[in-house]
């Protein structure tokens, strides 16, 4: 596994539409060495839907990973906060 994480934390807010959204993506391994893609997303403030999927490779895995991010950032998503190793060192510093 690659030493930068892969996280994807985006929002979606419009209040003319009483639209509230948020979706998560992350790649992370298994206790059986597989690589996981999880995907969350739903209403912010609510429990959402949950999917996982299994790739072979990291690679494969990543790849899969931008295409979704792109797809969201399309339709308006706009990354929040900061995430992976930065996000961790900017915590740990206050």
């Amino acid at each position: 596994m690659a030493d930068d994480p892969y996280h994807f934390y985006a929002r979606r807010i419009d209040n003319a539409r009483n639209m509230a959204r948020y979706y998560m993506l992350s790649i992370q391994p298994t206790l059986f060495g597989e690589i996981v893609l999880m995907r969350c997303w739903g209403r912010i403030g609510k429990r959402g839907g949950e999917k996982s999927e299994v790739f072979a490779s990291e690679q494969e895995a990543a790849a899969h990973f931008l295409k979704l991010a792109r797809r969201k950032h399309q339709k308006g998503y706009k990354p929040v906060g900061n995430c992976g190793k930065a996000g961790k060192q900017a915590l740990s510093d206050s």
